[in-house]
């Protein structure tokens, strides 16, 4: 069954460039994983510090696969010391009847 990923990320003061460019930078190679169907990344308007990722994978394998990749790995322990909360990814599937 597709799987449907959502990452937050609330930079720490002064390092929203920083998180900003980890996200570009871990983008590239996912696009283009056997299983990544889609990934995009946004930033809030209300809050500049505020970013998301919301990928889609064939299935949870494939998305397993991606977390042991070396880009993903390296992504978190870049991104970790830059944002103010624990690692927020939210793994979902589609509300059924909506």
């Amino acid at each position: 069954m597709e799987l449907t990923v959502f990452g937050r990320f609330h930079a720490r003061p002064g390092q929203a460039e920083a998180v900003a460019q980890a996200i570009r930078e871990v983008g590239r190679p996912t696009r283009v994983e056997p299983g990544c169907l889609a990934i995009q990344a946004y930033r809030s308007i209300q809050d500049a510090d505020l970013f998301f990722i919301h990928s889609r994978w064939t299935d949870d394998a494939a998305f397993q696969a991606h977390a042991v990749l070396a880009h993903t790995v390296r992504f978190l322990a870049t991104v970790e010391p830059l944002i103010d909360h624990p690692l927020s990814v939210s793994r979902t599937q589609p509300l059924d009847g909506y």
